[in-house]
């Protein structure tokens, strides 16, 4: 069938509308859809008949006598299968099977093959922890690595970053020597300069505390500097604790474990909730 008198997306949009509904009530009923030419006719909501045409001939559909039929044997198929790359829907269902992904992440990751391939490479220098790391792995590129690349106006294989570098600055992250707030900092570091995690943390002093007595110190300095919200606390009112670790994390520069700094902080104010 052929719809003609289509003058917008909203004619073209309305036209199909209305042919769905018309076509699935004509079959339903036990009638039969024939061939034809149809108008739209805005002003009524309508597609109109034209004229019917029987055969493709009439619609200038002819063969073409200089173009030989082509036929292929399966080894020739087989052989051209062969050298193909895999392809986007054998890519996503891989995705998902291999490292447990939503529909969503890998819709996003395969997107584009070099986008899949930052992906892969990167899960490939996980060792033995393929499938733990590939959901954090793909978090960071759909997410912080997207963000950065689209305000670039950059595609991620013109970028800085490495599957080498983001394999790295998780290594870091889970083996705690830095916090997650500070990985976020680290990774655009790398994306502007290309320098590996490692080097930025030591060079920037990022390492996170391990040291009780560093915490302390930076406990005791808030807990002077903020006389107000730890009286809310020893009254009860437990929100004032949160924020309390938040000026140790502003103290430390993000270097201490929020959960160390809780324990810290419940410690010094004795009694509380």
């Amino acid at each position: 069938m052929e719809l003609k008198n289509i003058n917008s997306f909203k004619h073209a949009y309305d036209a199909i509308q209305y042919e769905v509904q018309r076509q699935t009530q004509l079959l339903e009923s036990g009638g039969r859809i024939v061939q034809e030419t149809r108008g739209w006719r805005e002003e009524i909501g309508q597609s109109v008949s034209q004229r019917s045409k029987e055969y493709a001939d009439d619609y200038r559909y002819f063969p073409e006598p200089d173009l030989p039929t082509l036929v292929l044997d399966r080894e020739r198929i087989d052989e051209i299968r062969s050298r193909m790359p895999e392809l986007p829907d054998a890519k996503r269902a891989r995705f998902v099977r291999e490292y447990g992904l939503s529909d969503y992440d890998v819709k996003i990751l395969v997107e584009s093959r070099d986008k899949a391939d930052f992906f892969e490479a990167t899960v490939a220098l996980a060792g033995a922890d393929k499938s733990q790391r590939a959901k954090a792995i793909a978090n960071w590129i759909n997410g912080d690595l997207a963000r950065l690349l689209n305000a670039a106006k950059l595609e991620i294989e013109d970028c800085k970053i490495t599957p080498q570098g983001l394999s790295e600055l998780l290594d870091l992250q889970e083996s705690g020597t830095i916090s997650g707030k500070t990985a976020k900092a680290v990774f655009e570091e790398m994306f502007q300069t290309g320098h590996s995690p490692a080097q930025i943390v030591r060079d920037s002093g990022l390492v996170q505390m391990t040291s009780g007595d560093e915490v302390t110190a930076a406990v005791e300095s808030v807990i002077h500097d903020n006389p107000k919200p730890v009286e809310d606390y020893r009254r009860g009112k437990e929100e004032a604790i949160k924020f309390l670790v938040g000026q140790v994390m502003r103290e430390t520069k993000g270097r201490a474990k929020p959960e160390v700094a809780l324990e810290i902080l419940r410690e010094k104010l004795g009694a509380g909730p």
